[in-house]
């Protein structure tokens, strides 16, 4: 018999949700009939699958030494970390407690894998949360907004299970707003709002906005000129839905393509990467596990590329 004991980062957990995780290398059959043959018992009684998990509860499974460990395997965060250890990108952390993190992320790193191989945001997160003394949990931290390989910029990762939770849920209901600058090509000289829809082509990975619902997912995109020339305009954009390529492809469709973006705009007098950066993030009033960051903002520093760009052309924010 083994005992394991639940911790803040796995309460809250369905019991069999929780099972599933630490016996990751088991059939759920097997664990369902371990359940009913009260082989597994929640704090040394029966207890059903659908059970929520508390902080202190303890959990006894009867089975042989061999049989657990075969069934366990290793964690997916401690996977994650062993794989990732030899292979991190620093990410700066602009704020940090026990529940999050608020990242800037470096233009040109991907948010998370598209292939094993690959070097990411959640890698760094997960090695970053290794190292806090959380060995032998089954939580694993994760991002809770994603970027564009070559947009810079905010990024929200939760550290807690509470944490992510409450992150992924004001960005699911859009109440966390969320602000972008960027510059775009031509003279815009007064604020205004997108509406339309989106469809994305999987083989090209570009995206097409379209007045036609029928077309694809709903998105909304509003924008202020803060300053502009002849050429360029520095626009901060409000990010209402948030899509695949949505500011590039929004702004582009009323012929102010984001400068360096050569996906959107094959003309494009500067070449680069296109000059996007997530700026600022507005939390709203909240209750529970974040209420202490009810209504705070924070800011990302402009890249040296934006700023340089800026400069040259004598604009400003």
């Amino acid at each position: 018999m083994q005992e394991f004991l639940i911790s803040k980062n796995e309460a809250g957990l369905r019991f069999d949700k929780y099972l599933a995780k630490l016996l990751d290398k088991a059939p759920k059959s097997v664990i369902q009939k371990s359940l009913r043959k009260k082989n597994i018992l929640l704090n040394e009684a029966k207890a059903d699958g659908s059970v929520k998990t508390k902080v202190g509860d303890r959990v006894q499974i009867y089975m042989r030494d061999e049989t657990i460990a075969m069934f366990r395997g290793a964690s997916s965060g401690e996977a994650a970390s062993k794989e990732t250890k030899t292979n991190i990108i620093p990410v700066p952390i602009l704020y940090e407690d026990e529940h999050i993190l608020v990242l800037n992320k470096p233009a040109g790193l991907l948010s998370q894998k598209a292939k094993p191989s690959d070097v990411s945001v959640v890698d760094f997160v997960v090695d970053h949360y290794s190292k806090k003394a959380h060995s032998g949990e089954l939580f694993t931290p994760g991002i809770c907004n994603r970027l564009d390989r070559n947009t810079d910029g905010l990024m929200l990762a939760g550290v807690s299970l509470s944490g992510s939770q409450e992150l992924n849920r004001i960005v699911k209901d859009r109440s966390l707003q969320k602000y972008y600058l960027c510059i775009v090509e031509g003279k815009v000289t007064k604020p205004g709002s997108l509406n339309g829809f989106l469809r994305k082509d999987t083989q090209t990975n570009k995206v097409y906005i379209s007045q036609d619902p029928d077309m694809g997912d709903v998105i909304e995109t509003e924008y202020e000129p803060l300053d502009y020339n002849e050429r360029y305009s520095v626009l901060k954009v409000h990010l209402i839905t948030g899509k695949t390529h949505q500011i590039r492809a929004h702004l582009a469709s009323i012929g102010h393509p984001l400068v360096g973006d050569s996906k959107y705009n094959t003309n494009a007098k500067k070449k680069g990467r296109p000059l996007l950066h997530s700026w600022q993030m507005h939390f709203p009033k909240m209750d529970g596990v974040l209420d202490y960051l009810s209504e705070r903002s924070f800011e990302a520093p402009i890249s040296d590329d934006i700023a340089s760009l800026m400069k040259e052309e004598n604009l400003h924010m």
